[in-house]
């Protein structure tokens, strides 16, 4: 490709895989957003609380399954993972459809159908994201998430007017049921998709449940730039997510349509949005990625302010144009800055977390407004959404995306294998905590910066897998520091040597190295636990030492 190829915003679709997932994703979701019509129009004439309750039902599950699906889709091929999803939707969606033809369709029934919806999507999400890197470049993991973001506001730009038009002359079971057709879609590319053996599943693991889901929570509370990714989204989810709960209301009770005007105005949103994505790369040019966040958070505030002020149903139209411009501008921003801070090894488990963050802050936010419009009155609750909005880009300054590009998640197997007498975990061997030190010598005119670099030592050994870690200056002899870091096993720690160390991880670790005393080397001790007894005794005279390790009976403790 050359360069003005490779810098479109649909560079990815080049890539055959890619492109049939795109085009399947399409369908799929025109088939969500046409149910979506569906299910809120069914009971937009109660409450609007209960109205909202339809954005909580589908969002809610990720709130509750969102860490959970990360490590399935870190622990088991992530392809199986996304096919059994698509099967269990399509099952749930056709019973939808069975249940609307028979007018046996409650509220309750209709709530927890599209409950059940949410927990595939929750399933299925981390996966769906972790599988992007094998389609596309890294380099091209921005536009990807951009066409992601278009994708969906190309179904919003049909969908929801498909949806209104045929709940109008056919009745709602007939959405429920192209949305079930719609899932074949994606398992029929997913099935016919031959991945290379390298990358058929994650690496092998011996991670339980709750220690793969603290090994994610650990690495991204250690992880500063994905930490201010999710504050990022936190700040900007519950204002946009009124535009979603409310604009049914929006449309019934201030400007008197039907549920074909309904969808036509989320086909506004749409259009913007399809419309935006050729204008980010220049936007992302031009302003920089916190720029495009202030400036979508603003746009997104002047459309609440008109949604609350004004009730010409074509005015609203045009103002929601800006609105999908900004929602795809800010949103694909934030998907690519998380998907390019993550390492293989913990990418599904940290996507879980943006996604409980995004969907999450979807469904507390939604019945909320409701709660809120119920109380002061529809144009009341937009003008507060838009002050939220107005917030949110103000503090954009205050809390921006850190740089990404110090940032190398490519995996790095730089450290040496220990010279151990004896190999833990084996016969009477220790299997729990493992205590590792490094010594280092340091002259006097580095030691702050030496300390100040390790700080950042820190973070990486926290991330790839210690409980606890600390810096010590011997006051014996000042010029040696002792750092010494716990991990809760030897596999564990064969994981840090092997699989979760980066690039980044080894630029950390140089950049301390370097102010150390010049011809000395790190000395490096690897203990392990004796509440049980010591591991091995002392060789017999006739022992034999072989790489590294005593070849001679052990003796019990």
């Amino acid at each position: 490709m050359n360069a003005t190829t490779t810098d479109s915003p649909w560079a990815p679709l080049a890539a055959r895989v890619f492109r049939a997932l795109w085009i399947a994703q399409l369908v799929s979701n025109i088939g969500t957003w046409m149910q979506t019509v569906g299910a809120q129009w069914l009971l937009v004439g109660d409450s609007a609380a209960l109205m909202t309750l339809v954005q909580t039902a589908a969002s809610l599950p990720v709130v509750l399954l969102a860490l959970p699906s990360g490590v399935i889709a870190d622990r088991f091929d992530r392809r199986t993972v996304l096919v059994t999803a698509q099967f269990a939707m399509l099952a749930v969606s056709g019973a939808l459809a069975v249940l609307a033809f028979l007018d046996a369709l409650s509220p309750t029934v209709l709530l927890l159908l599209t409950f059940l919806l949410g927990c595939g999507t929750a399933l299925m999400g981390p996966a769906w994201q972790a599988i992007q890197p094998e389609l596309v470049e890294r380099e091209r993991l921005g536009q990807a998430a951009a066409l992601g973001a278009v994708n969906m506001n190309l179904a919003r730009a049909v969908g929801p007017a498909l949806g209104g038009a045929v709940v109008a002359a056919a009745g709602a079971g007939w959405v429920f049921a192209f949305n079930a057709a719609s899932y074949l879609g994606i398992a029929t590319v997913l099935l016919l998709w031959r991945r290379p053996a390298t990358t058929t599943a994650p690496p092998a693991t011996n991670e339980g449940l709750l220690a793969a889901l603290y090994a994610g929570r650990r690495y991204v509370w250690n992880a500063p730039g994905v930490r201010r990714v999710l504050l990022r989204t936190l700040l900007f989810i519950p204002g946009g997510a009124a535009l979603w709960a409310l604009l049914p209301l929006t449309a019934s009770r201030s400007l008197g349509l039907g549920s074909g005007g309904y969808g036509l105005l989320l086909a506004a949103v749409g259009v913007g949005a399809v419309g935006g994505a050729f204008l980010l790369p220049r936007a992302h040019r031009l302003l920089g990625a916190n720029g495009t966040l202030t400036a979508g958070a603003l746009l997104f505030a002047g459309v609440l302010a008109v949604l609350a002020t004004v009730h010409t149903p074509w005015l609203v139209a045009l103002a929601l144009l800006p609105a999908g411009l900004a929602w795809i501008a800010v949103l694909s921003t934030l998907n690519a800055a998380v998907q390019t801070r993550l390492p293989g090894w913990v990418r599904a488990r940290g996507l879980s977390v943006y996604l409980l963050v995004f969907q999450g802050g979807q469904a507390l936010a939604a019945p909320l407004w409701g709660t809120v419009a119920d109380w002061l009155g529809l144009s009341a609750c937009l003008l507060i959404a838009g002050a939220a909005m107005l917030l949110s880009a103000a503090s954009v300054r205050r809390w921006p995306l850190r740089d990404a590009e110090g940032i190398n998640p490519a995996p790095s197997d730089h450290w040496p294998a220990p010279p151990l007498v004896f190999a833990p975990g084996e016969a009477d061997g220790p299997t729990g905590p493992v205590l590792v030190s490094v010594v280092y010598r340091v002259q006097a005119a580095n030691w702050a910066g030496f300390t100040d670099r390790m700080h950042r030592v820190a973070r990486s050994r926290r991330r790839t897998g210690a409980m606890s870690w600390g810096l010590y200056q011997d006051g014996h002899a000042p010029e040696r520091f002792i750092e010494n870091y716990l991990v809760s096993s030897w596999a564990e720690h064969l994981d840090q040597h092997h699989v979760r160390l980066t690039a980044t991880d080894r630029r950390f670790e140089e950049e301390a190295r370097a102010l150390l005393t010049p011809g000395s080397t790190p000395e490096v001790t690897h203990a392990f636990d004796t509440s049980a007894g010591p591991a091995v005794g002392p060789p017999s005279p006739s022992a034999e030492i072989k790489d590294g390790k005593v070849r001679s009976p052990r003796i019990p403790g």
